[in-house]
Parts: C-alpha cells; structure tokens; sequence
C-alpha cells in the first residue's frame, strides 16, 4: 500500500456517514468524536497514521479489534483482501455492517463479542488493528497473529498510551517499536484496566 494511494482515499471518504449524532456537524475536523457507548471515532490523521503502519496489501488477512462505527474497517478493507471485525457492541456491530456494506464492502465479517481474546478460528493474521487501549499487548492477538505478521495496538495507562508496532518475524520472534503518544478508549475484557 502507498501512502498516496491511502490519502487519495482518504479524501474521498466523508467521516460524517460514519456518525450519527450531534457531533456530525465536527466530523471534517481532525479530533475523536463521541459516538455512544463512551466511545469515539478517532481522528481522521491517527486512522490514516495507523493504517500505513500496518502495511496492507491485497493478499492480507487482517483482524480487526473495535469495529466501533466503521470509520477504521473501510480503511483496512480497502486495502487488504478480507478483514475479520470484533466489537463488544451489537448496535455497533449492525450499524457498521449496515453502513459498509452500502458503501459496497463484501470482504468484511463481524463479530459480537471480547475483542481482546481476538478470533481464534480464523488465526492466524497476517496484520491486526487493535482500536482500544491495552495495560499490556494481548498475548491471545500476539499468538494468533501469523509469522511475518504486524500488529498496531495502543499500550499503557487510562489517560496516555504508547502506538506500538508489533512485528513477529518468520522463527515467531517478537519485537516491539513505540511510533507515537495517543489516548485511545479503553479496551474491555482481560486486557482493561476493571
């Protein structure tokens, strides 16, 4: 994937058919917006930021964790050949199913449930997204995540949180690098801080 091809995109895609509450009137800002639940849309550069990252191509098998209002998945099914989302969140899940799959989606499929324990009967993944913030890098994603795989995942504390890029090479060796400072929801489950 270019990065000019993901900003080309980037700016054919109207963040407002992704909200659908008083903060649609912002969406053309560069903020995270509320969109229920206590969750947010993220910024439109932290989305294009994370999905470069990734380093998509159209031959990945991509798991996404935190499906929230799609605004992520359509990035990562544009780029990549099919993308397994998990949200906590059923309205989400039904929301953003219904909305990508009008824009004309059909390599996206959506799961209800805990996002930290990834999807297991699909693994492994050639790339992972994972859109909350973690105490410490799942070890469930990291298993199921494919030799020569990367994973984007925000680690830290409630408030503040390192980007990390996780790669695991092709003899299953981890290495983590620290890309930026962000604040992202926090992820439920086993992974939380409650």
């Amino acid at each position: 994937m270019r990065y000019r091809d993901l900003m080309n995109f980037a700016n054919t895609l109207d963040r407002s058919y992704f909200i659908d509450n008083e903060y649609k009137e912002y969406a053309d800002g560069d903020s995270p917006l509320p969109i229920g639940h206590g969750q947010t849309i993220s910024q439109p550069s932290l989305v294009w930021m994370m999905t470069h990252l990734l380093d998509l191509d159209e031959h990945c098998k991509v798991l996404e964790i935190g499906t929230g209002s799609g605004y992520q998945t359509v990035f990562l099914a544009q780029f990549s050949k099919v993308v397994y989302t998990v949200e906590r969140i059923g309205e989400f899940t039904a929301k953003a199913k219904k909305r990508l799959g009008e824009l004309g989606y059909a390599n996206i499929n959506y799961k209800v449930g805990d996002g930290s324990m990834g999807w297991e009967e699909y693994a492994p993944y050639d790339r992972i997204m994972v859109t909350a913030a973690s105490r410490k890098p799942p070890a469930e994603l990291i298993e199921q995540l494919a030799l020569g795989g990367k994973m984007v995942i925000p680690i830290g504390f409630r408030r503040n949180q390192e980007l990390q890029l996780i790669t695991k090479d092709m003899n299953g060796k981890v290495k983590v690098e620290s890309r930026d400072r962000v604040r992202f929801v926090e992820l439920r489950g086993k992974y939380g801080w409650d």
